[in-house]
């Protein structure tokens, strides 16, 4: 993978464009609230934010400011024990336990992960996944239950056809949900046993079956950013500025952010930071310009991470520079 070496741009500041800075908390007093009250076992203040926020509307970015807190698989497990008829509690349990499996396995590749990294991993995991069934028995029309077996069903290999009916679970009770729909992406990818084509297919479809203006728009992004990453520097290049790619990234820019009913909800700073990456790789200067203008300095970790983890706002300090904005 090309790590966009020389460029030899120069960074410094302009009049009209703002200072780029990373988003945090999505600008939300409510997730500060919520890490508060998740760091010292507050529960009640945690169901009231949580139930205060209905699905769609940003409660999966809660969920997660919650399951991320390290210590909450301490307090979790004895409220939901308390609470034998409550879906939330078991729902918190459930994704923490997710959250807790991954951190014990990190981000390494598979054969930098030992096997006891592995062990720990699959039995929060396994941990996770009973919580997560009883909270979807409990609240049989919420989505948040399945879209986080998605996530746990990815870490223990359950197969492609247990996650397509997690997703399609999910989405029967939240058809346009972002973030389902990312971790089906991520299941179908080339790096999880899929491939590009079953990749792109999914995304492409995924987009033009929603209504004008949807977030979904940026799985088309993504996966053209997955397949880049999984090539070798040169043909990465090759891959990433292809007419048909810039042609692709149109598209579902067209039916997306670009469309009139194309609204700022939840999750729409990560949706043009993912196409501004994708259109500046693609070589369409243009169109990375009109992104870098809407996203109006605000830098999402995600997807500006692949080409610099330590320092995503450097990554995209340089593309805004490269596109000349």
């Amino acid at each position: 993978m090309a790590l966009l070496r020389g460029w030899g741009l120069t960074l410094g500041k302009r009049a009209d464009r703002p200072a780029a800075r990373l988003e945090k908390d999505s600008d939300d007093p409510e997730v500060i609230r919520l890490k508060a009250a998740a760091a010292g076992a507050d529960w009640a203040t945690v169901r009231e934010v949580l139930e205060a926020r209905p699905e769609g509307e940003g409660r999966t970015e809660l969920l997660w400011t919650v399951c991320d807190t390290a210590g909450v698989e301490k307090w979790i497990t004895g409220v939901a024990g308390a609470e034998p008829g409550a879906a939330l509690p078991r729902l918190v349990a459930g994704l923490r336990h997710v959250s807790w499996g991954w951190e014990a396995r990190t981000s390494a590749r598979a054969e930098n992960v030992s096997r006891e990294q592995f062990e720990v991993f699959h039995e929060r995991l396994r941990t996770a996944e009973r919580w997560l069934y009883e909270a979807a028995e409990l609240e049989p029309a919420s989505a948040a239950p399945w879209y986080c077996l998605q996530i746990s069903g990815r870490g223990l290999e359950v197969g492609p056809e247990i996650a397509r009916r997690r997703f399609e679970a999910t989405v029967r009770r939240a058809p346009h949900h972002l973030e389902a729909h990312q971790q089906q992406l991520q299941q179908v990818c080339h790096k999880w046993g899929g491939s590009h084509e079953e990749m792109h297919a999914f995304a492409r479809a995924s987009v033009l079956d929603a209504p004008g203006g949807t977030l979904l728009g940026q799985l088309v992004a993504v996966a053209h950013l997955e397949e880049w990453l999984s090539l070798d520097s040169g043909p990465d290049a090759a891959y990433i500025r292809r007419p048909e790619v810039a042609a692709s990234l149109n598209e579902a820019a067209d039916h997306s952010y670009r469309h009139p009913d194309f609204v700022r909800r939840s999750g729409w700073v990560q949706v043009l930071n993912s196409f501004a990456m994708a259109f500046s790789l693609a070589g369409d200067r243009e169109a990375a310009r009109e992104c870098f203008r809407a996203t109006e300095g605000r830098v999402s970790e995600f997807p500006w991470s692949y080409l610099n983890g330590s320092d995503p706002v450097a990554a995209y300090r340089e593309r805004r520079s490269a596109a000349g904005r």
